[in-house]
């Protein structure tokens, strides 16, 4: 199966055929992921019932933080952690095989993007290349190895040299892709007001207590004046995922197509649907050997389309899930 998922899952390209590769995965993980398989007897699964987007029991994305989320047993090609402050406790996502990984947003970024090599790609992430082990610095150093172009890679806090970088860029009417975590940018666009014609900026979100926290649509504002721009992107991924999706401009998000998302109601996690507003359940097919059906804490809205938009996060909702794991 594991080859076979390789590929199948990166060819879906209806309901039908995700519907097939979603159960073959979620019988997979309920027979070889102890933690999701008491999850789903806590939850009182029938086993004999046919699975639904409805009755599937999201595994709550604290998980990541409290036990090793892991289908099969294996020795662990990378752990991605995810940020956070000295007391804090971070999440970590065993990852099998790297290489499934490489797949997913390489898959992802010719979907939405085109050929890597057609970009110069410019990375603006101070935060996470202080860490060794964060999921999105691993996704763009290795598109950026990818790429071709003399003037690609990692920008830390030189804003000067930034700014000049991208000039050039411009000048040579290079399609560029700037993609930064959302202070760093908005730090750079404090220095240098640009104009940007032939330059997508991307944000990844994240403030982490360095500025004030603000809406998506007022950084994107903000972003939107400082390089002149009609339209700011937007990238929606997780330590937890292995799968990205992406934003266009207005903070609508569309999910590569072995990805979904869904909405449960904040006051009964058991009822999920398929559009409207609530909290985010994510089915990532690309999460094989952890778990590809993850109940998160972001707070948004689905829409009929199938794209969603995230409205923020809900609070203490860490310790919930694990309480019941432990009886």
């Amino acid at each position: 199966m594991e080859q076979e998922t390789r590929t199948k899952i990166f060819e879906i390209n209806n309901e039908t055929t995700f519907i097939e590769e979603m159960n073959a995965i979620f019988l997979f993980q309920l027979q070889n992921n102890t933690v999701f398989e008491k999850w789903c007897m806590l939850n009182k699964f029938n086993k004999h019932e046919e699975l639904s987007y409805r009755n599937i029991p999201f595994l709550p994305i604290s998980f990541f933080k409290f036990l090793p989320i892991a289908t099969t047993q294996f020795t662990a090609e990378a752990i991605f952690e995810s940020s956070g402050t000295t007391t804090s406790i971070n999440s970590k996502h065993y990852v099998k095989d790297l290489s499934l990984y490489e797949l997913s947003f390489n898959t992802a970024f010719n979907l939405f993007y085109g050929n890597v090599d057609d970009w110069c790609i410019i990375a603006l992430l101070p935060s996470y290349t202080e860490r060794k082990n964060a999921s999105l610095v691993y996704m763009v150093n290795n598109l950026i190895e990818q790429n071709s172009h003399y003037l690609s890679g990692f920008y830390l806090t030189d804003f000067s040299k930034l700014a000049v970088t991208l000039q050039k860029l411009e000048l040579s009417k290079q399609p560029t892709l700037l993609i930064g975590v959302t202070f760093a940018l908005l730090d750079f666009v404090e220095q240098h007001q640009l104009k940007l014609n032939h330059t997508i900026v991307m944000e990844t979100g994240g403030m982490k207590g360095r500025r004030i926290e603000l809406t998506r649509e007022e950084v994107h504002m903000m972003l939107k004046e400082g390089f002149g721009l009609n339209t700011i992107h937007s990238e929606y991924g997780m330590t937890e995922l292995l799968s990205q999706a992406y934003s266009s401009g207005n903070g609508r998000f569309i999910c590569p197509p072995w990805m979904k998302v869904l909405v449960r109601a904040e006051d009964d996690p058991s009822q999920v649907s398929l559009t409207g507003k609530g909290i985010l359940n994510i089915i990532d097919l690309a999460n094989k050997f952890s778990c590809s059906f993850i109940a998160t804490d972001d707070m948004g809205i689905v829409y009929e389309d199938g794209s969603f938009e995230v409205l923020g996060r809900v609070d203490n909702s860490d310790i919930r899930g694990c309480s019941l794991m432990a009886t």
